[in-house]
């Protein structure tokens, strides 16, 4: 190796050392910097053939796991699900209250279920009453105000969506901008390795919220689409979602997919094409934080809602209603007449048969639904029983005519009650196959006089005032929001001798316990349906049980998903802890390992000083013996 070629590759080295000292220290000052990813010089040998191989820094390498982070990203977004399901959970839990304190839906229904009991002891005394009365009121304002802290729950998730719908579209922002910025420069330049980890904090702030899947292309542009397939993110194009709020919301916002009937904030994703999608509808987030409230708000805290809900529909037609048996019909064919006069929006004709031909009893609720426009009523497949919605202030024709179209696979016959019964008497019956069979039918009807000679009595009601009767409109149904609604019977609160005077002609004789009796074997001992709606039994199986029964079952089940709940978060913590520490073995500075590497590179700076000032050396001796 000649003195000149010998020269220039301690010149190459100086440079290639300056370089990787200069990178060395990036490393160390940015230690403590989130997001930085440990740098190391690319370095190779270039071979001339004047001055033989020299070194030459070609620019940065970023040491990261895509695999490691792709996975980081899934499972943060898996934690940022769980984070919020977690926590609306709990405070869920705390709105139902501790079981057995003051202020909690049990404490109150057994409060007023003993008054009851103890009404009937004393043989209806006015204190008594009052006991009931009050006890009666307490356990409305439970439900009015259990009502009011799920609602309040809804809002607040309904206002994080805004939020995480911002702060989701400045991640995406960054991310296209920072996609600009790097066109044109290598992965290698030192700058462009400091933009992508601005890059990958954008990216892994935006998995937060929903779930993403990234793809980096040949000229490092970073596009992102949602699982599902939709586009987040495009080179330099952005998405973005909007979203309307509602405000504050009640029972009855719920969502639709006609925005014109919804009663819930808008939340759409406008894609860099220009299109507008709805993120509901589609499906467009699986995980994540939206993901997250967007279940809360439409699925979890309203189911929560269907089930208190449900409770004060029970409770109110528990204590109302009055099913009266239908009148036998011999055959053949065999069935029985129902009487249809008075029976309120809501009030039901049940009917249970036999398909003889599969051996399987079945059931038939229908339902007096007097706005046309809410049919007719949906039923979820193989419900039982089904729910036929008809009108029962028609006539007896139009009325056996629209059950029997409805009702044509059942083998049943629907028809007018000859005489002598009256006009609105409907009779069923099989068909004469002998494909069927009529096992039992009954009316259920609203009771609305507190002296009506019968022990039912319409003690709890819709607002204070307005019976309620289950109907059913094209907005929705009454049950909808009832617990936030459900009062005390304003005539019963102006005179709670009503809790025993059920009859007025005769009076009912004081000391008469026949309406005590039966409000508290209601509440305790009769056992009653609830819909699938609130999460207990389904279409085919509805779940049974008392007023009592159901109440503790449906805070069993909120109670045991806030734990999978907590569990979930606390598994995913520790994943997501678990990969970051991965990612970090080998993406983060390691002070040992840098400290590590400038020794060798003062060596190697030394190595090469030392062979320049040899070469000086050597020179000098040449240019002096020539002298």
């Amino acid at each position: 190796m000649g003195l000149s070629s010998a020269l220039a590759s301690a010149m190459s080295g100086l440079r290639a050392n300056q370089a990787a000292l200069s990178i060395v220290s990036s490393n160390v000052a940015n230690s403590q910097t989130p997001g930085y990813v440990v740098q190391t010089p690319n370095q190779i040998e270039v071979t001339t053939g004047d001055f033989g191989s020299t070194a030459m820094t070609t620019g940065v390498s970023r040491e990261l796991d895509s695999y490691v982070l792709n996975q980081l990203r899934t499972e943060t977004g898996g934690s940022g699900y769980a984070d919020q399901m977690a926590n609306i959970l709990k405070q869920l839990q705390n709105v139902y209250g501790t079981p057995g304190n003051s202020g909690t839906l049990e404490t109150a229904l057994n409060k007023f279920t003993t008054a009851l009991q103890a009404l009937s002891t004393s043989s209806g005394a006015s204190s008594a009453q009052t006991v009931v009365l009050g006890a009666a009121q307490a356990l409305a304002q439970q439900l009015n105000v259990t009502t009011k802290g799920i609602q309040s729950l809804r809002s607040n998730v309904e206002q994080d969506l805004g939020n995480s719908a911002r702060a989701a579209n400045a991640a995406m922002q960054q991310i296209a901008d920072i996609n600009t910025r790097l066109q044109g420069l290598s992965p290698n330049d030192p700058s462009a390795a400091t933009l992508m980890d601005q890059r990958d904090q954008a990216i892994n702030t935006l998995s937060k919220y929903v779930d993403v899947r990234v793809t980096t292309d040949g000229s490092n542009q970073t596009n992102i689409y949602t699982t599902t397939g939709i586009q987040l993110v495009g080179a330099g194009l952005a998405s973005e979602f909007s979203f309307a709020s509602a405000g504050a919301l009640s029972a009855t916002s719920l969502y639709n997919i006609d925005p014109a009937k919804s009663g819930v904030g808008a939340f759409n994703i406008k894609l860099p094409n220009g299109s507008q999608v709805d993120v509901v509808a589609n499906n467009v987030v699986s995980s994540g934080q939206i993901a997250a409230d967007l279940k809360l708000r439409d699925q979890t805290l309203v189911q929560a809602q269907d089930q208190i809900d449900q409770l004060a529909a029970t409770m109110a037609s528990a204590l109302s209603d009055k099913t009266t048996a239908g009148s036998t019909v011999t055959g053949p064919p065999a069935g029985f007449d129902l009487d249809l006069a008075g029976a309120a929006p809501g009030n039901t004709v049940n009917i249970t048969y036999t398909d003889t031909a599969t051996n399987t009893q079945r059931q038939i609720t229908l339902v007096n639904v007097t706005d046309p426009a809410a049919l007719p009523l949906q039923n979820a497949t193989n419900a039982n029983p089904m729910r036929i919605g008809v009108n029962f202030s028609d006539g007896m024709g139009a009325i056996a005519s629209a059950l029997n179209t409805a009702l044509s696979g059942t083998h049943l016959s629907f028809s007018a009650a000859p005489a002598p019964a009256t006009a609105t008497t409907l009779r069923v019956n099989d068909d004469n196959s002998g494909l069927a069979k009529v096992n039992s039918a009954s009316t259920t009807k609203t009771i609305s006089s507190l002296t009506s000679g019968n022990p039912q009595l319409p003690l709890f009601t819709d607002g204070g005032q307005a019976l309620y009767t289950g109907a059913i409109t094209a907005s929705g149904s009454q049950m909808t929001g009832l617990a936030g609604r459900i009062a005390v019977n304003t005539q019963l609160v102006s005179d709670p001798s009503r809790l025993s005077v059920y009859n007025t002609s005769p009076v009912t004789p004081a000391g008469d316990t026949t309406r005590s009796d039966y409000l508290y074997s209601q509440l305790t001992n009769a056992v009653f349906s609830y819909s699938p709606q609130t999460g207990l039994g389904s279409a085919n199986q509805p779940f049974t049980g008392s007023v009592s029964n159901y109440l503790q079952q449906f805070l069993s089940v909120q109670a045991n998903a806030a734990t999978q709940a907590t569990q979930l978060q606390q598994g995913q913590s520790v994943v997501v802890s678990t990969l970051q520490a991965k990612f970090d073995s080998t993406s983060s500075v390691n002070l040992d390992s840098e400290m590590s590497n400038l020794i060798q590179l003062q060596n190697a700076y030394a190595a090469n000083a030392h062979v320049m000032s040899v070469v000086q050396s050597m020179m000098n001796t040449l240019l002096q013996a020539q002298v």
